[in-house]
């Protein structure tokens, strides 16, 4: 389980992040929802490492991971896909899924799990061609591979679905949907769309200036008129 505790985090003089507060529980798609620029890919990096935070606590499953580095957060059951992919595009799909498992050792390390090939058909079709030559969904399919192959305790996905096809986007939300069913990790979201985010959502987080203005259960988000609240 992720606990996120009382966060804060700044940019020059501007406070970026206000006192947020939230939990990622395991076994269920907890979704960050709100307009651009309210913070919502800086509260990822800072889950992740790579922006400092002023001031708060991340936990994962009851350990203090604040101030760990991005690769001992890794270690400890991180794994993030960030906004734009940031796939090797010179190296093969294959080669991709195998850096997802460098914190492993041995055997381990050099073939690439069954069951993500399972999740994702095409990319063992394509195993051999180079990240670079694939479609935009087809890059989003593997950089989601990648992040499993390191068996995270919490998958971190940052707009999955931007600039991707209807019939691919449908594909990562039956991935989502089918982890989040696995019930050993757990699932933070930040989507834009919101009709995607409200069928995925077990619970909903909505951000707006840095700060958290709802919560609540995925089941709850209609009656809320949440959408209305996050609309651009």
């Amino acid at each position: 389980m992720l606990e996120i505790k009382a966060l804060n985090q700044y940019y020059g003089g501007s406070h970026i992040l206000r006192d947020v507060s939230l939990d990622a529980p395991i076994g269920a798609c907890s979704v960050i929802l709100g307009r651009n620029g309210v913070g919502k890919t800086t509260l990822l990096k800072c889950l992740m490492g790579l922006l400092p935070i002023k001031s708060g606590q991340i936990l994962l499953d009851g350990k203090d991971i604040t101030k760990l580095s991005p690769e001992q957060r890794v270690r400890s059951g991180l794994a993030y896909v960030p906004q734009g992919r940031d796939i090797f595009s010179t190296l093969t799909v294959e080669e991709n899924i195998l850096i997802g498992m460098a914190k492993f050792s041995g055997a381990k390390t050099r073939k690439v799990p069954e069951h993500l090939y399972q999740l994702f058909p095409i990319l063992d079709e394509m195993k051999h061609r180079r990240g670079g030559d694939l479609s935009g969904g087809q890059q989003q399919q593997l950089a989601i591979a990648r992040a499993l192959a390191s068996e995270p305790r919490l998958l971190i996905l940052d707009e999955p679905t931007e600039g991707i096809q209807p019939s691919i986007i449908k594909d990562i939300g039956r991935v989502i949907r089918q982890l989040t069913n696995q019930g050993n990790m757990a699932i933070v979201l930040v989507e834009q769309f919101y009709d995607f985010a409200e069928e995925l959502a077990d619970q909903y987080t909505v951000m707006a200036r840095g700060q958290v203005i709802a919560q609540g259960l995925g089941a709850e988000m209609p009656e809320k008129g949440i959408k209305h609240l996050v609309a651009i």
